[in-house]
């Protein structure tokens, strides 16, 4: 069993490569995407995906464009922004856009891991509440 099922959203292939090894490594299943695109398409191929880990700075459509639309879409998806590009105020509006955290490269493997682990925990509880609201509104229908 995986701890998480990632996707990675890089446009520098060897990095994707290596990250998605490393990740794998560590117990997540991860799909790999090299531009926004692709990202959204994989995303609705698989319903499983529980973060998306995603660059920022990409030809075509940037990450903070994609990030919106995931947000949009699938709303229960965390996202980790993971930029060598960053600034305070890309970071803050990533952060307000609805990303679940923003990491700058290079990025320690084990922190990435723990923040994904902690990012696939909290899709987890949001979900397990959103179950027991719908169970909680059935049964106080039928009473």
């Amino acid at each position: 069993m995986t701890d998480a099922v990632i996707l990675f959203v890089d446009d520098e292939a060897g990095f994707v490569d290596a990250m998605c090894r490393r990740l794998s490594r560590r117990n997540m299943f991860v799909h790999k995407a090299f531009e926004g695109e692709g990202a959204l398409n994989l995303l609705a191929e698989h319903n499983g995906i529980d973060v998306v880990v995603l660059d920022m700075k990409m030809p075509g459509r940037d990450g903070m464009s994609v990030l919106e639309d995931i947000r949009q879409g699938y709303p229960q998806v965390e996202v980790i922004m993971l930029t060598g590009h960053g600034t305070v105020e890309s970071a803050i509006e990533g952060m307000h856009k609805g990303a679940y955290d923003y990491l700058l490269k290079p990025c320690d493997i084990e922190v990435l891991v723990d923040r994904i682990h902690q990012a696939a925990a909290h899709k987890r509880e949001r979900e397990a509440q959103a179950t027991k609201n719908r169970v909680d509104h059935i049964a106080g229908s039928i009473v």
